[in-house]
């Protein structure tokens, strides 16, 4: 049997930019989960060839939120919760004008390092033609340090697929949505996020057993 190391890839972006959790950031959580859960769903539902109201991603969504808030003990005054309601109306109604909506969401994936340290990636969707997409519910245009790093992640777990940032800021009034290609990784830059995952994974990671492992694993060799 073999034993690695293993970290999820937000593991790797928070220690490289860590940054204090404030509350309106716990908020922003929240949000961000309620608005990924229900188009997660719906982006399946139509993908089915069902395409759901926007009523009813509405109503999914303040499910989401309400349980979500209520999980988190973040008592809300009304009138936020109404404002952070018309924020996420305002993403599902994006969304379902994008070309993200009927994409897939990818299964995890393993990216093993020299056979020993292994970094859990999986951006948002992809679809056939070869593409994968992160999507943001704020504007990362262009994308900060850690959006950037996560998708370069992203990257080595799905080489040789274009890489799409799909930002749809419900800050934004009304919501803006831009669709962003990301940089493809440099062989040097390569090196380097590999030398990174390796270090972190022996100093942090955490041991499983290769063999166990039921994601699909992309292999990459330092100095390959």
């Amino acid at each position: 049997m073999t034993t690695i190391w293993t970290l999820p890839t937000y593991e790797i972006v928070h220690r490289v930019h860590p940054r204090p959790i404030t509350e309106q950031d716990e908020v922003g959580l929240v949000v961000g989960k309620a608005i990924d859960e229900t188009l997660s769903r719906f982006s399946h539902e139509a993908r089915e060839g069902r395409k759901p109201s926007l009523a009813a991603m509405a109503r999914l969504a303040d499910s989401y939120l309400e349980e979500g808030l209520h999980d988190a003990d973040l008592p809300l005054e009304v009138s936020e919760r109404e404002r952070l309601r018309v924020q996420v109306e305002g993403v599902l109604a994006a969304f379902r004008k994008s070309p993200v909506l009927g994409c897939a969401r990818p299964r995890t994936r393993l990216i093993l390092i020299d056979g020993e340290v292994g970094v859990y990636a999986q951006p948002d969707y992809w679809d056939p033609r070869g593409r994968f997409y992160e999507m943001k519910s704020y504007r990362a245009v262009p994308p900060p340090p850690d959006v950037a790093l996560q998708m370069e992640f992203f990257q080595l777990a799905f080489p040789g697929f274009e890489p799409f940032l799909l930002c749809i800021d419900r800050h934004a009034t009304p919501v803006s949505t831009t669709l962003t290609r990301v940089a493809t990784l440099t062989a040097e830059r390569r090196e380097e996020l590999l030398g990174l995952a390796y270090r972190l994974g022996k100093e942090v990671g955490e041991t499983k057993v290769l063999e166990y492992v039921d994601n699909p694993v992309v292999r990459h060799s330092r100095g390959g």
